[in-house]
């Protein structure tokens, strides 16, 4: 079974992501920010990461640059999530190293449709 991290500062976002991934037979972990899945990539390097942007104490473009230095962490799947859907944004995400792109808000057919592009599912 794949590993996934939702990493996001809404309790909400992050049930209703491990609600569908579930579903879709991935095995979740959650952080409500970007140290916390740090922390979280270090005890356990998972599969792929379902990211928020804009968090506390660390966001998800920081953690994104920070987790690709990391042993293994060039190999995980990024899914950035987020309601920052302008192209500036979009094209940083890439850049930084994320895989996918999905915007704020989503449903299961987004999920899995961003999830078979990324070779997921």
């Amino acid at each position: 079974m794949k590993t996934c991290l939702v990493v996001d500062d809404s309790r909400v976002i992050r049930k209703v992501a491990r609600r569908i991934l579930e579903e879709m037979n991935f095995q979740i972990e959650e952080a409500a920010d970007g140290a916390q899945a740090l922390q979280a990539c270090e005890a356990n390097m998972p599969d792929a990461v379902l990211l928020d942007w804009n968090m506390p104490v660390m966001n998800g473009l920081d953690f994104l640059i920070e987790l690709r230095k990391r042993e293994g962490g060039d190999k995980v799947i990024v899914v950035f999530c987020s309601t920052e859907n302008d192209m500036q944004h979009i094209s940083e995400a890439i850049s930084a190293g994320a895989n996918e792109y999905i915007m704020k808000p989503f449903d299961r057919d987004i999920m899995q449709a961003k999830f078979s592009e990324a070779g997921l599912v």
